[in-house]
């Protein structure tokens, strides 16, 4: 949720305004019991303070257990002390959960004024009806229920406010999982409150020990629990992604998925994988905001930027702040980054890439998801060279090993393929050019089957570049080639075959392996024939029949060179 700058000026002038006047009143109307008490009041005060820095964490809700002491303290020094205490614990909680961006500051403002309200609100009740400073609660049934009236009315008036704030700030409803836990913790924390503050009356700061360690323990007992739980979650994340990437057969797939995973897991405004390549560090994927960019990085060299300290190093490195990173930088990390990490990726024990990870938030990032990283980058290795593997053996399987060309199997399957989809309308012609060289025999007889190689590789070159991406073109055995044209009409077809022949014709093949060892330049022809379904053939077999009569009888027999539409009369 955005708030308008408005908004938070008008937030800051609001404490401004309220919270000093507000302190000054309390102090000369109800001023603190503390004689020479300071060291107690010390004491209260390093526990609020620790109690506020470590909430318990339960299904990703931080739950701060500050009223009990809040209570002890209010009972006991008075509502001047319970308020200062209250803005140091949102002090310390603000800096607990990081909140360091410039555009987030309005939070403390809000929340102090929020707690100040609540603090002075509940204090001033408590007094009106009659409640004392220091009161003795044993065996004073009616002190008693004014304490648990100031803890009700310090919860009710919490709640106003924060659903007010919910509301009018943020826009949301308050009422759901956040309004139970805090009434839960109201109703666990008041008992605690008291018997802190009646034991504090019997054995002094001892009862800060007796009752502050169990509570602090258990703290820490759920945030450890927590923590395991969160690295589990990960680690859960982790073999998921791990899985998705290993079912990709195409090695963009697994870059893909790979990053975006990461983008979805962690916090991260900018992402960027290098890899390793002659040396130097090149770009491999990009993504600002969410959304993929231009690949507009320069290379980098070993030892340059953080991704090539990562590099020579071969470790991971973390960086919590702008000033941690800002001497490794090399230019290419937005200026609003504060937060990196950056992993290397590795196989076979050799760095070939490196991850980086950046986010415009301080502290975005925890150690254990060091670890998380280092394991998604090995998936990703053994990911992507199991995809270049495949991708390797896909070529090998579909491509004639000489000319680079598709081979026929390939080419057989795509045109039943492409007249399924004739057949469904789905096009309006497929047309196909069958052309064989002319006198290619004697070429191999005179120069030798090397030169005979150097001319299929170059006139598959040629027909490449003229076809470009209207067809596909394949190597249909020996020195004939085929060339598959979706919703190329006949007369279309015919005109790139003219094209072709020409381009063949015209210009003289220069030969570099000869049987002589002399360089030759010899002229080459080919003979074309075509033919267009559905006017040609109702089917993929009759289509290359029917092409293949249009080449040996309309232009082999007609004496070459020269192109031939198939026609059934």
């Amino acid at each position: 949720m955005v708030i308008e700058p408005q908004v938070k000026k008008a937030i800051f002038l609001v404490w401004i305004l309220i919270v000093p006047a507000g302190f000054w009143f309390t102090y000369h109307s109800y001023p603190p019991q503390i004689s020479d008490n300071w060291i107690d009041v010390l004491a209260f005060l390093l526990l609020t303070s620790v109690v506020a820095a470590m909430p318990i964490v339960i299904n990703k809700m931080f739950i701060f257990l500050t009223q009990w002491v809040a209570l002890a303290v209010f009972l006991k020094f008075g509502l001047f002390v319970e308020m200062v205490f209250a803005q140091v614990a949102v002090i310390v909680l603000l800096l607990r959960l990081r909140v360091y961006q410039k555009d987030q500051l309005f939070r403390y403002p809000l929340n102090l004024n929020m707690f100040f309200i609540v603090s002075f609100i509940s204090g001033i009740t408590y007094y009106v009806l009659g409640g004392e400073m220091a009161p003795e609660l044993i065996g004073n049934y009616r002190s008693i229920w004014l304490a648990a009236l100031y803890a009700l009315s310090n919860y009710v008036i919490n709640q106003i406010i924060v659903s007010i704030h919910l509301h009018f700030i943020y826009k949301e409803r308050y009422f759901g999982k956040d309004f139970f836990v805090e009434t839960i913790n109201t109703v666990i924390t008041f008992p605690i409150g008291i018997v802190l503050y009646i034991l504090y009356n019997q054995v002094g700061l001892l009862s800060l020990v007796f009752i502050g360690v169990p509570v602090i323990s258990l703290s820490i007992v759920f945030n450890l629990y927590y923590s395991s739980q969160k690295v589990n979650e990960y680690l859960q994340k982790a073999a998921e992604i791990g899985h998705q990437m290993a079912e990709r057969l195409n090695v963009d797939d697994v870059i893909t998925i790979f990053i975006q995973k990461i983008c979805e897991m962690l916090p991260v405004d900018y992402a960027y994988i290098l890899e390793v390549k002659d040396d130097k560090l090149k770009l491999l994927r990009q993504m600002e905001m969410g959304d993929a960019t231009s690949n507009e990085i320069r290379v980098l060299q070993k030892y340059e930027g953080i991704s090539g300290l990562v590099w020579s190093n071969r470790k991971a490195f973390l960086f919590s702040t702008r000033k941690e990173w800002q001497q490794y930088a090399n230019g290419y990390i937005p200026i609003d980054t504060e937060s990196i990490l950056s992993v290397p990726i590795e196989r076979s024990n050799k760095v070939i890439g490196i991850l980086v990870l950046a986010s415009k938030q301080k502290h975005a990032y925890e150690k254990y998801q060091l670890m998380i990283l280092e394991i998604l980058c090995s998936y990703f290795a053994v990911a992507t060279e199991n995809a270049r593997h495949y991708e390797r053996t896909k070529i090998q399987s579909e491509r004639c090993a000489l000319t680079k060309l598709y081979n026929y199997r390939y080419f057989e399957n795509l045109m039943i393929q492409e007249f399924e989809h004739l057949m469904h309308f789905d096009l309006h012609h497929l047309s196909l050019i069958l052309l064989d060289i002319d006198h290619f025999k004697s070429v191999n007889d005179t120069y030798g089957h090397q030169s005979g190689n150097e001319i299929l590789i170059e006139a598959a070159e040629r027909i490449r570049q003229l076809v470009g991406d209207r067809g596909t073109v394949a190597r249909y055995g020996g020195e004939e080639f085929v060339i598959l044209l979706p919703n190329a009409s006949k007369e279309s077809a015919y005109q790139l075959a003219e094209q072709i022949r020409q381009a063949i014709a015209d210009h003289p093949f220069t030969l570099h392996q000869s049987l002589d060892g002399r360089q030759h330049q010899v002229e080459i022809t080919v003979s074309i024939g075509v033919a267009t379904a559905p006017q040609d053939a109702e089917d993929a077999l009759a289509l290359i029949r029917h092409a293949d009569r249009a080449l040996y009888v309309g232009a082999k027999r007609a004496g070459r060179n020269r192109v031939a539409e198939y026609s059934s009369c």
